[in-house]
């Protein structure tokens, strides 16, 4: 009876822990490095009231994101550009579904000794010719007599594709003027802010006082500041929402994460993180 007793608890005990860690929910996410610092603030605060849910968050870019998601290797892609057509037909058994979690901006940026000598505000015209490899000295626009150390992004990269959209036309433009390819918005603020004549493309909450954005004189004649405000009303040539895509509508822990980021507690994250509230 003792050894019996003895072995039925150990069995019960196996079975207990063995079902636990089964009970717990993993989503994964991945993709853009601007949509990043939302969700990883997001997950954080998340699993504090619900510690049956384990996120995981890696980046990688839109394009990441999407091929990840389009693979059913993930169940949440962060993406900072639309969805192409190609690759929607790419991933035929898959439904992307899109939830909107906030707005930015892209925009021209330079190291801060270029914006303090000067170049505060460049046509679109001015920054398309900077990456055809016409203009190559920023004192052929109003700046001192530097070289332009011009730095382009991966082509996978959301924030390249809005801002090669509104600036060379095409959002897989070639771009012959480019002396440096980097890939996460991290990467493109240190190496602009270590040199002292870059010029580069980064989301509005990646700029710094080493790293600063330049305003847009529009044809008008009219200058606009890439400012939240400016964002917030549609002012700023360059915007975009920042998005996240599931494959079909999201249910159980996934739906629960993603109305919390679009709920006005996770708002607030975004806001935190420089970005444009949905509610704004």
């Amino acid at each position: 009876m003792r050894v019996g007793f003895i072995c039925i608890f150990l069995l019960s005990l196996v079975v207990t822990t063995g079902c636990s860690p089964s009970q717990k929910e993993t989503i994964r996410c991945a993709g853009s490095t601007t949509v990043l610092p939302v969700v990883s603030n997001a997950a954080e605060q998340f699993r504090q009231n619900h510690s049956d849910v384990n996120i995981v968050v890696n980046a990688g870019g839109s394009g990441v994101g999407i091929n990840l998601l389009g693979e059913q290797k993930i169940h949440i892609g962060m993406i900072s550009r639309n969805i192409t057509q190609k690759e929607i037909e790419k991933y035929p058994d898959v439904q992307f579904v899109i939830h909107r979690i906030g707005k930015d901006a892209v925009a021209a940026v330079v190291s801060s000794e270029i914006y303090h000598a000067g170049v505060k505000a460049l046509t679109i015209e001015q920054i398309a010719e900077i990456y055809k490899g016409e203009i190559k000295n920023w004192k052929e626009i109003g700046g001192p007599d530097k070289e332009i150390l011009v730095v382009d992004k991966e082509r996978a990269r959301g924030t390249r594709h809005v801002f090669m959209e509104k600036v060379l036309g095409d959002e897989e433009a070639d771009a012959p003027g480019a002396d440096l390819v980097l890939g996460s918005n991290n990467e493109e603020q240190t190496a602009i802010a270590q040199s002292d004549a870059a010029i580069g493309m980064l989301s509005h909450a990646w700029f710094n006082d080493d790293v600063k954005g330049v305003s847009i004189i529009l044809n008008n004649g009219e200058t606009v500041e890439p400012t939240i405000e400016n964002i917030n009303k549609g002012k700023f040539p360059i915007t975009r929402d920042l998005l996240l895509i599931t494959n079909g509508e999201p249910r159980e822990g996934i739906k629960k994460f993603v109305d919390f980021i679009k709920s006005s507690e996770g708002q607030k994250i975004v806001e935190q993180a420089g970005y444009v509230s949905l509610y704004k």
